[in-house]
C-alpha cells in the first residue's frame, strides 16, 4: 500500500501550556501542541486504507475518529508540533504496514524426547509416593 504522508494541511493544530523546564515563561507562553487529525474525512487514504485504520487505531480515536497527539518535550512550539507530526506519521505508517502471517512449526525431535523423559521422571516421582502395602 503506498505510504500517504500528512503535513501540516492535514491536521488542526492547537498550542497550549507546557509543563516542564523553561522558568517563568512556561507559565505565559504556549510551547505544546496537539495535532488532531480526522481519519473519517481525510482525502489521503483509500475506504480499504481507511478501514484498516479504524480498525488497528480504534483505542487511540476519539468519537468523532480523530487521531491525537500532542507534544511538550521542547521549549519550543516549532520544534514540538515538527516532533508531534513525526509521531502521527510513525503512527499512521505502523497501523497501514502489512501483518506478517506467522509460520507454523512442528516440535523437534530433540524436544518431544526431552518432553517425554521429563513425563517419565514425573511418572517416577509420583510412583515412589504411592503407600505400599504390607
Amino acid at each position: 500500500m503506498p505510504k500517504a504522508q500528512i503535513d501540516l494541511s492535514d491536521v488542526v493544530r492547537e498550542t497550549m501550556l507546557s509543563s516542564g523546564p523553561g522558568g517563568q515563561n512556561v507559565n505565559k507562553v504556549e510551547s505544546g501542541v496537539r495535532l488532531r487529525f480526522n481519519i473519517a474525512t481525510s482525502q489521503k487514504f483509500t475506504e480499504e486504507q481507511r478501514a484498516i485504520l479504524f480498525e488497528r487505531l480504534g483505542a487511540r480515536l476519539t468519537e468523532g475518529g480523530e487521531l491525537l497527539v500532542q507534544s511538550t518535550e521542547s521549549r519550543s512550539q516549532y520544534d514540538n508540533t515538527q516532533n508531534a507530526l513525526e509521531r502521527l506519521n510513525k503512527i499512521i505508517g505502523d497501523a497501514l504496514k502489512p501483518r506478517k502471517k506467522r509460520v507454523k512449526t512442528k516440535p523437534t525431535k530433540a524436544s518431544k524426547e526431552k518432553r517425554l523423559e521429563d513425563k517419565k521422571r514425573q511418572a517416577d516421582k509420583k510412583k515412589q509416593r504411592k503407600q505400599h502395602k504390607f
